[in-house]
C-alpha cells in the first residue's frame, strides 16, 4: 500500500473511530477509551486470524480473539493443508532458471481470473477484487519471501507447477510458482501461533467455544459481539465438537475483524450457491475441510449490513479420494498429479482438454458436470502412482510435516510408492488395481454398481494414447502435457515419470482411481477495501467491521475472479490478515 493510500485510510479511519465513539457514547455502550472489552476482537483462530492478531499485538492493541472450536484447532483450514505459496521471481525459481517477472505473473492472474463484474465499477462485485490482487501480486513479487524468512519459514527447494495451462497467453501459471513449505500447513501457522501466544494473558485473551451469533451494531457502526458459550469439547484437532450451549456472551470494542473461513465443510451452503454455469450441483460430493468451516459469518455479517459478493465461485477440486482413515466427517484428499494419467468420465469417454491432470480445475471441474455424474476416472498404472501422486494435506506428507527434508528425499529414493499413496492404493474405497485390463474395467463396474464402461471403449482409447508416445510429433493434448512437464527439470527429477505407455507389463500393475468432487474453498466473501474494511450495501465501508482471509474472498470478496493459480490461499490469508490487522491497529490509536 503506498503512503498516500496510508495516510487517507488514517485520516478515514480516524473519522469512521470518531463516529463509531460518539455512537456508543450515546447508547451507553462501552467505548475504545471507557472500559470496552478489548480495542480489537478478532473472530476465528485460523491463519488470517492469528497474522491479524499478530500486527495489532505488534502495536501494543488489546486483542479479544474468539473461536467456536476448541484450543485444539487453532490455525483451522491451514493447518490442514500442503503448505503451496505463490511466489513471484523467488530464490528457488531462480536457481532452477525459472525466469519469471511480476508483469508476466500479472499477465497470467488477470488472464486466468476472467473478472466480469464490473471490475472498473466501484460499485461492481469485481472492483475490489482486481485491485487486491494488484496489490497482492506486487507483495508475491516484493516483501512477501523475505518477510517470511524473517519469521524462520522455508520451501522446499523444488517449485511446483500447479495449474499449468497448455500454452502460452492461456489461463494458468506460465512457469513454475508453487513453493511447498516446510513444515506444510502447521510449518506456515507456527510463526504466528508463537507470536500470539506469546501474547496471551498481555495484549491477547483467547476465548474458545464462543460461537459469535450476532454483530453488535449501533447508529450504522460495528461496536461488538454476540454469541453463545459452547460447552467444553476435548475433541480433536478437526473433529466436531459439540454446539451444546452453555451460556451466552457480549464483548464489545472499536473494531471487530472477521476471518471465520469459508463454506466448504457446509455442503448446504454449496449447493445453494452452486453456480447455474455448472448446472445442477453435484449429487455426492466429499469434504476437503473439516465440519466447522461451516460459513456462518457471511450471513450474521450481511445481517449487519455487509455486502456480500462472487458467492457462486468456487474452488472444488476435481481429483478427491475418500480418505481411507477420515477425521471428520465425508473426509476427502485430493491428489495432486502431474499429467501422465488418462482422465475419462463415469461412461469411460477421454476427456478433452484441458482435462489433463494439473492443467486447469475448474475447466474440468466444467467438463464433469456436463456429463451428468458427479465423478470420474483416472487410469495409470504403478510407475505413474508412484512418482506422480502427491496427496494434498500436512498428514500425508509426515517427512514435509516435521520438516525432515533429508527424510523425505530418502523415502522418495528407496520406494516404488510412498507410504502414504501406498496406504490409499491397499485400502481406498475409490481404488481398483488389476494385472491386466479386462480385469480393471471389470473391477471399475463392479465398484460403481453398473456395466457403464465398456471393455473395447476404454481399451481403444488407452492404446491410441500409447500409440501416441512413441510420436515425437504428437499433438495429443496429454501426451502435449506430459512432454512440457518432463521438459522442465524440477518435475523430470521429482514429479513426473518418463513419457512410456500406460499398458507397458513393467510399469503395472494397471491402476484406476474413482474421482470424486472435494469441497475446498471460496472465491467470494465479503466485500473489503484495500485496508480491509467492510463495503456495506451502499457501496461504503462500515465502520468498525473488517474481514480477511477465506471470508472476504481472500480479499475484496474475489481476489482470485473465477479461477486461482494455486497457492494463493494461505498467502492470500497472510496478506489480507496483515492488511486487516494494521489497519485496524492505526484506526484503534
Amino acid at each position: 500500500m503506498s503512503f498516500e493510500n496510508s495516510i487517507s485510510l488514517s485520516r478515514r479511519g480516524l473519522f469512521a473511530l470518531g463516529g463509531a465513539v460518539a455512537a456508543s457514547t450515546a447508547v451507553g455502550v462501552p467505548n475504545a477509551w471507557a472500559g470496552a472489552d478489548a480495542d480489537v476482537i478478532v473472530i476465528g483462530a485460523g491463519l488470517a486470524g492469528l497474522v491479524a492478531t499478530s500486527e495489532l499485538v505488534a502495536a501494543g492493541r488489546r486483542v479479544l480473539l474468539l473461536d467456536q472450536e476448541p484450543e485444539a484447532s487453532v490455525g483451522g483450514q491451514a493447518h490442514w493443508s500442503l503448505g503451496g505459496l505463490f511466489f513471484i521471481d523467488s530464490i528457488e525459481q531462480r536457481a532452477a532458471g525459472i525466469k519469471d517477472s511480476l508483469d508476466l505473473a500479472r499477465g497470467d492472474w488477470f488472464r486466468t481470473a476472467g473478472w466480469d463484474r464490473g471490475p472498473d465499477d466501484a460499485l461492481g462485485e469485481d472492483y475490489w477484487g482486481k485491485r487486491w490482487a494488484e496489490a497482492y501480486l506486487e507483495f508475491a513479487a516484493g516483501e512477501k519471501q523475505a518477510w517470511l524468512r524473517s519469521l524462520g519459514v522455508n520451501w522446499v527447494p523444488v517449485v511446483g507447477w500447479a495449474e499449468r495451462g497448455q500454452a502460452d497467453n492461456g489461463i494458468g501459471n506460465s512457469v513454475p510458482r508453487f513453493h511447498v513449505t516446510l513444515g506444510t500447513g502447521p510449518g506456515v501457522v507456527e510463526p504466528f501461533e508463537r507470536l500470539v501466544r506469546a501474547a496471551a494473558g498481555r495484549g491477547v485473551t483467547f476465548k474458545f467455544r464462543h460461537r459469535v451469533d450476532e454483530l453488535v451494531v449501533t447508529n450504522g457502526a460495528v461496536t461488538g459481539v454476540r454469541g453463545t458459550i459452547l460447552e467444553p469439547s476435548a475433541a480433536v484437532r478437526g473433529t466436531p465438537s459439540s454446539r451444546v450451549a452453555a451460556g451466552e456472551f457480549e464483548f464489545s470494542a472499536a473494531q471487530v475483524i472477521i476471518t471465520s473461513g469459508g463454506i466448504g465443510g457446509n455442503h448446504a451452503l454449496v449447493r445453494r450457491y452452486w453456480p447455474q454455469r455448472l448446472g445442477n450441483p453435484p449429487t455426492r460430493m466429499i469434504t476437503g475441510v473439516p465440519e466447522h468451516v461451516d460459513g456462518r459469518m457471511l450471513d450474521i455479517s450481511a445481517a449487519a449490513g455487509a455486502r456480500l459478493v462472487n458467492r457462486d465461485r468456487m474452488w472444488h477440486y476435481t481429483e478427491g479420494l475418500a480418505n481411507h482413515s477420515p477425521i471428520w466427517p465425508g473426509h476427502g484428499i485430493r491428489v495432486l498429479a502431474a499429467p501422465s494419467s488418462m482422465w475419462f468420465d463415469a461412461e469411460g469417454h477421454r476427456f478433452p482438454q484441458p482435462g489433463i491432470p494439473s492443467i486447469d480445475t475448474l475447466g474440468t471441474l466444467e467438463l464433469i458436470m456436463r456429463t451428468g455424474y458427479d465423478y470420474s476416472w483416472f487410469v495409470l498404472n504403478k510407475r505413474i502412482a508412484g512418482k506422480e501422486f502427491v496427496l494434498s494435506g500436512s498428514e500425508q506428507n509426515p517427512e514435509l510435516t516435521r520438516k525432515d527434508l533429508a527424510g523425505y528425499l530418502a523415502m522418495q529414493a528407496v520406494t516404488d510408492v510412498p507410504p502414504p499413496v501406498q496406504a490409499f492404493l491397499d485400502r481406498g474405497e475409490d481404488i481398483v488395481v488389476a494385472d491386466n485390463l479386462p480385469e480393471l474395467v471389470a473391477g471399475m463396474n463392479r465398484l460403481v454398481g453398473s456395466d457403464r464402461i465398456p471393455f473395447d471403449r476404454l481399451r481403444d482409447q488407452i492404446v491410441h494414447r500409447d500409440s501416441e508416445i512413441d510420436d515425437p510429433a504428437s499433438t495429443d493434448p496429454g501426451i502435449v502435457a506430459v512432454r512440457r512437464s518432463y521438459d522442465y527439470i524440477g518435475d523430470k527429477l521429482v514429479r513426473t515419470t518418463e513419457p512410456h505407455h500406460i499398458l507397458d507389463p513393467a510399469a503395472g500393475p494397471l491402476i484406476a482411481i474413482r474421482m470424486n468432487i472435494v469441497t475446498r474453498k471460496s472465491l467470494g466473501g465479503l466485500n473489503t477495501d484495500l485496508s480491509g474494511r467492510v463495503i456495506g450495501h451502499d457501496g461504503t465501508p462500515i465502520h468498525g467491521l473488517y474481514a480477511a482471509g477465506e471470508a472476504a474472498g481472500f480479499g475484496g470478496g474475489g481476489i482470485h475472479g473465477y479461477r486461482a493459480l494455486e497457492g494463493t490461499f494461505l498467502g492470500g490469508c497472510l496478506f489480507s490478515g496483515r492488511a486487516a490487522g494494521r489497519a485496524a491497529a492505526r484506526e484503534s490509536a
